[in-house]
């Protein structure tokens, strides 16, 4: 197994295995901190309440649409059959629901223009 290298490239951004950027919840609460003013604790309130209503609303089957960056969704997978290789059989994986994320038109655009291709 390949061991995991981060490595700090900026105050919010960061390189695994030389591959792609993160930025983590913190970083996103730093950043708005300081881009608004606020303390930090007070932002990761706001941000903590926005991913739990997100959440509760998905888990009740209601839908979030946020106009300009996306729509946080319930998709339905329907019964299918899978294997379980280790005991060489047959298994019916029942029908369920996942939460899903689809960007808007405008934010999709703003990353095929924006970020380069490697």
């Amino acid at each position: 197994m390949r061991n995991k290298v981060t490595t700090f490239v900026s105050e919010n951004h960061y390189v695994v295995n030389n591959q792609k950027k993160i930025m983590t919840k913190a970083d996103i609460v730093a950043k708005i901190a300081e881009e608004i003013g606020l303390e930090k604790n007070e932002v990761q309130k706001t941000v903590e309440s926005f991913m739990s209503t997100v959440k509760t609303s998905l888990t009740e089957g209601e839908n979030v649409y946020l106009r300009g960056f996306g729509s946080f969704v319930v998709k339905k997978r329907a019964e299918k059959t899978g294997r379980n290789i280790s005991k060489n059989t047959t298994i019916i994986i029942p029908a369920h629901n996942i939460p899903s994320f689809k960007p808007a038109k405008t934010f999709v655009e703003d990353v095929k223009t924006n970020v380069k291709v490697k």
